[in-house]
């Protein structure tokens, strides 16, 4: 028999002073409510009652095991009412991976505003790129940029963000403004391979899709330093809007080959469960749909 109910048992039968109030009291029978006492009697080798015909009466040990079994089902239901709220009400620490640049450029503010609203809600933030081991590094939430290669993984859409092709005004003065896809493998492409696939760029045109292996002299895990190398006149660039935007906007990159479209990037949050998702994790996911399609260059999964 349950341990739990037994005691819960137990305290009524103590504070009603009978089986029978008891077994009304818990909607069980009475034969139930006797089985429970004599189960915990057997267990604990020892009396808990004084029973009569009349009366019914805590012994020493009786009185002794009722303050502690109050104290037991006190602490069980707090615990329970504990975790209850940690599945509707969003508290606690919520840890976050996220890239550098999109951590920093959109992430970071979304967590600002969302903080505001949880005030029992704490943030860890890591910005980092490549691959995430979410279980073995406390991760709740990893947000990903690009194709989903491990289908094992628990991920929600959250945005997508188009990407274009540009490079310095002064790199193009010199080496001249490519026109179409296939121009791009006698230029300098500079290489994000932290976005796959590595060196292949797809282009969208009226002919079909069309993929250009580039090559160039500067190959990162991270987008700022072939953004940096771009800016600086070292080659072309394909990366999202939401990077290049404030260089393009002050003239420092090009937007070049705009009549063909590119694969737009998908944006993911990326959690260990799908099952009993806590309060945190699920508010955050649902802040952050609302928030990103507002983003510079974003829209709606």
């Amino acid at each position: 028999m349950d341990k739990l109910t037994s005691m819960n048992v137990f305290v009524r039968v103590a504070k009603v002073g009978s089986f029978a109030g008891a077994a009304k009291d818990l909607d069980i029978s009475r034969a139930m409510a006797t089985k429970h006492i004599m189960q915990l009697e057997s267990e604990l080798n020892t009396r808990l009652f004084n029973r009569t015909t009349r009366s019914l009466s805590l012994t020493e040990a009786g009185e002794e095991y009722l303050e502690r079994c109050q104290q037991v089902l006190l602490d069980v239901k707090e615990m329970e009412s504990a975790v209850t709220k940690l599945q509707t009400e969003p508290r606690g620490t919520l840890k976050i991976c996220a890239p550098p640049v999109i951590g920093a450029s959109h992430i970071s503010p979304a967590l600002t505003e969302y903080l505001k609203h949880h005030p029992d809600l704490s943030v860890e933030m890591v910005l980092k790129g490549g691959q995430v081991d979410l279980i073995d590094e406390g991760v709740d939430i990893a947000i990903y940029v690009g194709q989903l290669d491990d289908t094992s993984l628990v991920a929600r859409k959250l945005a997508t963000s188009s990407q274009v092709v540009c490079a310095s005004p002064d790199y193009l003065k010199y080496n001249g403004i490519p026109q179409d896809p296939e121009d791009l493998e006698s230029h300098s492409c500079l290489i994000n391979w932290a976005i796959p696939p590595r060196n292949k760029w797809r282009f969208k045109g009226i002919l079909g899709d069309r993929i250009v292996t580039v090559s160039g002299r500067l190959q990162a895990n991270m987008s700022d330093p072939i953004r940096n190398a771009a800016v600086n006149g070292l080659g072309i660039i394909m990366l999202p809007r939401y990077i290049v935007d404030p260089d393009i906007n002050e003239g420092r990159l090009q937007v070049i080959m705009e009549q063909y479209g590119t694969a737009p990037l998908e944006i993911h949050a990326v959690y260990p469960h799908r099952k009993y998702l806590s309060a945190k994790v699920r508010s955050f996911l649902e802040f952050m749909q609302g928030w990103l399609p507002g983003s510079i260059g974003m829209n709606p999964p």
